[in-house]
């Protein structure tokens, strides 16, 4: 028929679309790349998909979830930005996926699980940003972080306390994605994941960020391109599609170079990010006129938290009945961690500011 879909290969009848693609991964995936069929397996076990690796699976689960969509009002740097231009943390989210999916691609990795982890990585972020995630680990017992929120997100929290069930694969690369401040690369074989793909999310999480929080400093008018040092311009290049290049080429080769080794910047180009990242800090982090914001941020989350702590109608209006399996101080730092900023706000003006008087 004129309109039938040709098939050199065509799949026997009765076989799962599922096996067909594990089949094809063992052909053309590179030997280091993860297998879906050599997953080490879901925190409680299921049946498989008959369409799907479980790594697609991860992938659907994570974008159809609440945590996600939630993504779209969550600061990335400014704090709610009115410009539709600046990034969020699911812009963010998207341009890491992209840019490992690109990498993954030029390794012969699994670019399914690499989606996966990437999508799922930022999850446990706080609204405003690491502002909030500073007030929180200050506050909370025991401190808090958002990689292990993230994972506490896809574990525990999200389907109404049954989690998304996940492999180990994209629980680890969530865990294990966060950087440091400096030396960005972790030498530490302890905190690397197992897995390449995870490997490449993690790098691709820093070009992201990088070159994104740039190019919003540049559209705030915090920067101007001649701020930008001229060894970084020169090493990187002077547009933010240039830069992204630089990077990603140097990972692909040096990878490549490496030859099953791991998944890594050049020594040289590790040099020029680290002062990238120092030049950000100094420049767009740390400067006052964004600063100033988010010190406001900790008296809004403080607040709240407090609130929360010391009123139970407000905890169950708001939050929900204490559980019986997690501290209250857990209870509201789920609660609060999961916030967009701009319910933070709404709920914060409705909780401590003063309505206006109506006569009716």
């Amino acid at each position: 028929m004129a309109n039938q879909i040709p098939q050199d290969n065509p799949r026997p009848p009765g076989l799962p679309l599922r096996l067909e693609i594990e089949e094809r991964e063992r052909l053309h995936l590179a030997p280091r790349a993860q297998l879906s069929c050599e997953s080490r397996g879901r925190l409680r076990e299921e049946d498989e998909c008959t369409l799907r690796t479980a790594y697609q699976r991860d992938r659907d689960r994570i974008v159809h979830c609440k945590a996600f969509r939630r993504l779209k009002h969550k600061t990335q740097v400014f704090l709610s930005p009115t410009g539709d231009h600046y990034r969020t943390r699911l812009t963010h989210t998207l341009e890491v996926s992209q840019i490992a999916r690109t990498i993954g691609r030029g390794l012969r990795l699994n670019e399914d699980l690499i989606e996966a982890i990437a999508l799922g990585h930022d999850l446990g972020h706080t609204p405003f940003g690491h502002g909030g995630e500073r007030v929180l680990n200050q506050i909370i017992p025991g401190g808090f972080h958002h990689t292990s929120q993230s994972l506490r997100v896809v574990d525990r929290l999200e389907k109404n306390g049954r989690g998304l069930n996940l492999t180990q694969e994209v629980r680890e690369g969530i865990l294990k994605h966060s950087k440091g401040r400096y030396s960005p690369i972790l030498l530490d074989p302890d905190e690397r994941a197992d897995t390449f793909e995870a490997q490449v999310v993690r790098l691709a999480d820093i070009v992201a960020y990088l070159n994104h929080d740039l190019d919003d400093a540049l559209r705030a008018d915090i920067l101007r391109d001649d701020d930008i040092p001229a060894a970084i311009r020169q090493d990187l290049g002077i547009r933010h599609s240039q830069r992204i290049h630089t990077l990603v080429h140097d990972i692909l080769h040096t990878s490549l170079e490496e030859n099953g080794g791991e998944i890594r910047l050049s020594s040289p180009m590790l040099h020029v990010v680290d002062s990238l990242r120092v030049f950000l800090f100094e420049n767009v982090y740390e400067v006052p006129r964004v600063r100033r914001e988010f010190d406001r941020v900790f008296k809004i989350i403080e607040d709240l938290f407090d609130a929360f702590m010391k009123e139970e109608a407000l905890l169950i209006r708001e939050v929900g009945p204490p559980l019986e399996d997690t501290a209250r101080e857990r209870q509201i730092c789920d609660y609060i961690a999961g916030m967009t900023d701009r319910y933070a706000l709404d709920l914060y003006k409705r909780l401590f500011l003063p309505r206006p008087w109506m006569k009716l």
